[in-house]
């Protein structure tokens, strides 16, 4: 039986890491592989892949976003050693401290990161990944349409969404797309992370904040709000969300519009697992004021 770090070792040998002597599996990826490698002599190593990688593209796009976050927008993100077709091979990094100082610090990080990168148009250079799904970066210039047509209508045709939802349910998306320029203000784009979540967030060596998996793209800041507000992080984040409306001049609705942002998220858990974590009774329950038109 070939286990995941048999198969991660093997895959670092192909890609020329003929020094690490095993690969000791990692917890907490909801669809990857991931172990740490050890060396002989050599400092260790974090190493990602799929059982069954989906594009030749995959880890090169992950790669860049790690090194567009540095350099654009001041992230502290970790050191790409290697990205092939099959294989990831980053610097390792911690677990986070979860405590209110390290929230704060990293709230300014993300601050800076949205308000030093704003950008003219949303979308991005090419089409990147979102997990193992293509992630569509068309360039448009309003923020309400890409958002309606590549990060909510563009997950319809995936095969558990469509076993999801029913026919009323998918036009109620239809009719809330159409409605986004009266729900969501219109706010210029910047660059985004684009899968900010609590597990996504570690940390340095001297406790600085760190962040991986990126799906980058210039698109509304409070997408990555979102992501971190709705999903499961920590009672000291919440220094975090007051720090960040603070530092980027949040209006006092803002919490009122991170379940319709979270929207693109609820609708990609959906689709990439059968066990979706309630996200389909999410969807359905913030459909349901659209399906009657």
């Amino acid at each position: 039986m070939i286990t995941a770090a048999s198969l991660l070792l093997h895959r670092l040998h192909t890609a020329g890491l003929d020094d690490v002597t095993a690969v000791e599996p990692v917890d907490g990826g909801l669809a990857a592989l991931a172990g740490i490698a050890v060396r002989r002599g050599g400092s260790p190593l974090f190493v990602k892949s799929f059982a069954e990688v989906p594009a030749d593209d995959l880890f090169a796009a992950e790669a860049e976003g790690l090194q567009v976050l540095r350099d654009r927008g001041g992230l502290v993100t970790p050191e790409v050693v290697l990205a092939t077709r099959d294989v990831l091979v980053l610097s390792v990094l911690r677990p986070r401290p979860d405590d209110e100082a390290f929230w704060e610090r990293l709230a300014h990080a993300v601050a800076r990161l949205h308000t030093s990168t704003v950008h003219d148009r949303f979308g991005w250079e090419h089409d990147n990944w979102l997990g193992r799904y293509r992630q569509v970066n068309t360039w448009t210039a309003d923020g309400h349409e890409f958002f309606a047509r590549h990060r909510l209508l563009r997950w319809l045709p995936e095969r558990r969404v469509r076993a999801a939802l029913d026919e009323r349910d998918r036009r109620a998306l239809e009719r809330l797309c159409d409605r986004l320029p009266d729900l969501l203000p219109a706010n210029p784009a910047c660059l985004t992370h684009g899968d900010l979540w609590a597990h996504n967030v570690l940390a340095t060596a001297d406790r600085a904040p760190a962040v991986i998996d990126p799906a980058v793209s210039y698109t509304w800041a409070e997408v990555d709000l979102a992501h971190l507000w709705c999903s499961p992080h920590p009672p000291e984040a919440e220094r975090f969300f007051a720090v960040y409306a603070e530092l980027t001049g949040l209006d006092d609705d803002w919490r009122g519009r991170m379940p319709l942002l979270q929207l693109r998220q609820s609708l990609a858990l959906v689709a990439m697992f059968d066990h979706d974590w309630g996200a389909a009774e999410q969807v359905r329950a913030l459909l349901r004021p659209f399906r009657a038109g």
